[in-house]
């Protein structure tokens, strides 16, 4: 079915959405529900067809080029044909990497409209939020360097006359500049407290990657920017809620961030001995898959 639907989705348009929405799901889920094996040759099919990654690419565009929602943000069918488009082409980044396979026709991005997509949310549902942080953690882990990818920065962008100087900082970090970091690392920030646990699982998961992105480029940069001192408040604006306990999986993988990087002025001696103590008294057989996975990495970094 991989070859009849990949090619179905190339011959529509982005407002099909009624069709191209399921379609681009079955073409999700044939990446992910299969054999490494099957899964190399599903990469190659749809990479290979040059006419669904044009259809891409316009979804993708959608998110920024259509008027935001004048209501509450709820899932439309555009919405979700939006996730199902950002969260296929990260799979896509993803797997290409993985199998270093052909690319016969790459998507173009710019990267400042994907950033404002997150940082300038303007109601949008918590679903595609979701799926653009999924892209970004693709991009960030990829080094913004892909065959698959051409992100076009603020110095690339059709229309400028010639590339702009850039700080010492930026230089260090491009394609992102130093501004965008702290314009998401805020946003970020800002969505972790809407407690919604899918939101905060991806919140906390894309701060890991761009943490570790800055790292790899400037220790420094990283450093000031995993400790700044609105985290602190942070973790204990999630411990409010329900039985305030620290094992929680997004509250394990924020503390475990905060000591990789040594942000000292974040989690303090008293809050690892406390976690150690709960773990402790906790069984560890009825702790959820997920709880449990953060507990470990935790455990490891101290």
């Amino acid at each position: 079915l991989l070859f009849p639907v990949s090619n179905l989705c190339g011959k529509c348009r982005p407002r099909d959405t009624d069709l191209l929405q399921p379609s681009l799901n079955f073409l999700y889920w044939s990446l992910h529900q299969t054999t490494p094996c099957s899964q190399q040759r599903a990469v190659a099919v749809l990479l290979s067809n040059v006419s669904l990654l044009e259809l891409l690419q316009k979804v993708l565009e959608r998110t920024w080029l259509r008027s935001p929602p004048s209501e509450p943000a709820y899932l439309s069918s555009e919405d979700a044909l939006l996730c199902s488009g950002w969260l296929l082409v990260a799979s896509l980044l993803l797997y290409q990497h993985r199998y270093n396979t052909e690319v016969h026709q790459t998507l173009s991005l710019d990267l400042a409209e994907v950033l404002n997509a997150v940082i300038f949310r303007k109601k949008k549902p918590i679903l595609l939020l979701v799926s653009i942080m999924q892209f970004l953690r693709a991009v960030l882990r990829q080094n913004f360097s892909s065959p698959l990818l051409v992100i076009v920065g603020q110095n690339t962008a059709q229309g400028a006359t010639q590339p702009q100087p850039l700080s010492l900082q930026d230089a260090a970090l491009h394609p992102l500049a130093m501004r965008q970091v702290f314009s998401l690392v805020v946003s970020l920030q800002n969505l972790l407290v809407h407690k919604d646990l899918l939101l905060s699982q991806a919140v906390v998961a894309c701060l890991e990657t761009l943490v570790e992105y800055l790292y790899m480029k400037n220790q420094d940069i990283a450093l000031h920017v995993a400790s700044q001192p609105w985290h602190r408040f942070l973790v204990f604006t999630l411990l409010n809620g329900g039985q305030k306990s620290f094992l929680q999986p997004e509250v394990l993988r924020l503390m475990t961030l905060f000591l990789k990087y040594q942000s000292s002025n974040i989690i303090s001696q008293k809050e690892i001995s406390q976690i150690l103590q709960e773990a402790a008294e906790a069984n560890l057989a009825e702790l959820p898959e997920a709880t449990s996975r953060a507990l470990h990495l935790f455990l490891c970094q101290v």
